[in-house]
């Protein structure tokens, strides 16, 4: 674990990859999405809590119920890429704690207060669609997340009936560098950024 990763795979995880807008016409197999998420899922959470939820849209008839719910800007490059992550918080994460936090009583912290489950459902996906992103990114896949959609109607359509609420979206292919690619923007610099006390 003390070992850097080589050059090459930091470019590809950090400093070359790109937020991708248009997608080459080129399948995402399930196998792919059993891989990504069998790396995502290992990333860190509050009391291993776990809580996002995705929900893969890769059929027609997925792409055209998510559809009416997307910003207008948005619309057609999701419809076009081959999958769309709907990356989603379980607000009622906290009934699968005695099997993911089985050393204590980690359910009882969160059970009668909604609040703190809210609050660690919503920080703890964020998270875990983030490690999505980077395990798409490590297997070779292309991502291109955003907001822009209406989130109320992605869980009526999506998730109905439960405690699960819609997060963020990313469109995952492999990436077409000729159509859409915006010029890198600007960082922030450690010292703009960041401080060490």
């Amino acid at each position: 674990m003390s070992e850097k990763l080589a050059e090459a795979a930091l470019d590809q995880l950090f400093r070359t990859a790109r937020t991708y807008n248009a997608f080459l016409p080129k399948e995402v197999s399930v196998e792919q999405l059993h891989a990504l998420y069998d790396l995502a899922k290992f990333g860190p959470t509050s009391a291993n809590s776990s809580p996002m939820r995705l929900v893969f849209v890769t059929s027609k008839e997925g792409k055209e119920k998510l559809k009416p719910f997307l910003s207008e800007g948005n619309r057609a490059k999701t419809l076009a890429a081959p999958v769309t992550a709907i990356v989603a918080n379980d607000h009622t994460f906290y009934e699968k704690l005695p099997q993911l936090f089985p050393h204590a009583d980690a359910r009882s912290w969160f059970v009668d207060n909604q609040v703190l489950a809210d609050i660690t459902a919503f920080r703890n996906a964020t998270l875990q669609g983030a490690y999505v992103i980077m395990a798409a990114r490590s297997i070779g896949l292309d991502c291109g997340p955003m907001s822009g959609f209406d989130n109320a109607g992605v869980d009526e359509a999506f998730f109905a009936g439960t405690s699960i609420k819609s997060n963020f979206l990313i469109n995952i292919g492999y990436g077409d560098a000729s159509r859409d690619l915006f010029p890198r923007s600007p960082r922030l610099s450690f010292d703009e950024a960041c401080r060490i006390d």
